[in-house]
């Protein structure tokens, strides 16, 4: 079945590999992708797959309700996957009002215009919320895991924010009947990661021989979720979830950041032909950021039990092909350190 899909955020990281995915695998299905482009917006993401005949770009805001519904009506879309989010904690703890706006306020902009265009006749539709582990809090050294029933204890501007907008998706199912489901993922990592995160922020500044800098003493523990496993997981939840319904994917790696940090030097020590030790040398412990969680840990066995998914890719793995884009794809991380990637939307898209 023809299918019209509104991705939100689909220049993004995670996005981008969503439809990128949805292209490769439901090419019966017209993609939308609806992103304001701020600064982790890129759509040099997505050059390979920018003149298929089903894929379409939308610049606009989420909160715009105008945009949001001339969109809806335009392409008559009767699903919506979303991924639109301001997602870095540090900027939230430096102006969290902006990540109210975006993910509080735009996801009840969105519900909303969806619930008015869909006119309540739900048959066929679904509305997918993509949020992440964090709105769950912290976990201690216990081996204790966060599953789907773990009460929400949000500590950061961030993680209150995405928190709200889950409650909003859930009021909306309970309330008006709107078909919805929710999955809450753990750390993703691969490539066309912006460079402000753990992991291309190493590797970027290993190939720059700068320092890595390191949180506290790097004891923090995260789970790691390659990307490409995040966006299987995403369609078959699309396709396949219930509605009302939260799934939590993770990816079954955990370490601390000083291991992960640690591992990466040494994979790039081989792969840069530089001296065993080299890449360690620069790493350089900072002050902790404020109010940092100790630990997240996804428990994925209900997305693993109930609909057959399980992640196909270590985190060794993903690490060598991450590590391996990187330095394959220079030019992308120049272009992004630089800021030129901005300019791509005017140069390819805009035309009035």
């Amino acid at each position: 079945m023809s299918r019209n899909i509104l991705i939100t955020g689909g220049a993004g990281f995670i996005g981008s590999h969503v439809v990128r995915h949805f292209l490769r695998n439901r090419p019966d299905y017209t993609i939308l992708n609806l992103d304001l482009l701020t600064y982790a917006g890129n759509l040099e993401n997505l050059k390979d797959v920018e003149n298929q005949a089903n894929y379409f770009f939308e610049k606009g805001d989420i909160g715009d309700a105008q945009k949001v519904k001339e969109i809806l009506e335009k392409y008559q879309i009767d699903g919506i996957i979303h991924l639109a989010a301001e997602s870095h904690v540090d900027r939230s703890i430096s102006d969290p009002l902006v990540f109210v706006r975006t993910n509080l306020l735009g996801t009840a902009n969105l519900l909303q215009c969806v619930k008015a265009y869909w006119k309540n006749d739900f048959k066929g539709k679904r509305f997918y919320h993509i949020s992440t582990d964090e709105v769950y809090g912290s976990l201690e050294m216990d081996g204790s895991l966060f599953t789907e029933k773990t009460p929400y204890d949000p500590r950061s501007p961030y993680s209150a924010s995405k928190a709200g907008s889950d409650h909003l998706v859930r009021a909306f199912y309970h309330t008006y009947g709107m078909p919805c489901v929710i999955s809450n993922c753990s750390n993703n990592y691969g490539p066309n990661h912006f460079p402000e995160k753990l992991i291309p922020l190493i590797i970027h500044n290993i190939l720059q021989q700068k320092p890595l800098p390191v949180y506290g003493a790097g004891a923090n523990v995260r789970d790691w979720l390659y990307v490409t496993d995040h966006a299987r997981a995403i369609e078959l939840i699309f396709h396949e979830g219930v509605d009302g319904e939260t799934y939590n994917i993770g990816g079954h790696n955990e370490i601390t950041n000083l291991q992960l940090v640690e591992k990466i030097c040494d994979l790039m020590d081989v792969k840069l032909r530089r001296p065993q030790g080299t890449n360690k040398a620069l790493i350089t412990f900072v002050k902790d950021r404020a109010g940092h969680d100790l630990r997240y840990a996804i428990d994925a066995s209900k997305i693993e039990t109930e609909l057959g998914w399980r992640p196909e890719y270590t985190l060794d793995q993903g690490l060598e092909l991450t590590i391996d884009w990187y330095l394959q794809n220079e030019n992308w991380l120049q272009h992004v350190t630089s800021g030129a990637y901005q300019s791509y939307y005017e140069t390819q898209y805009k035309t009035d």
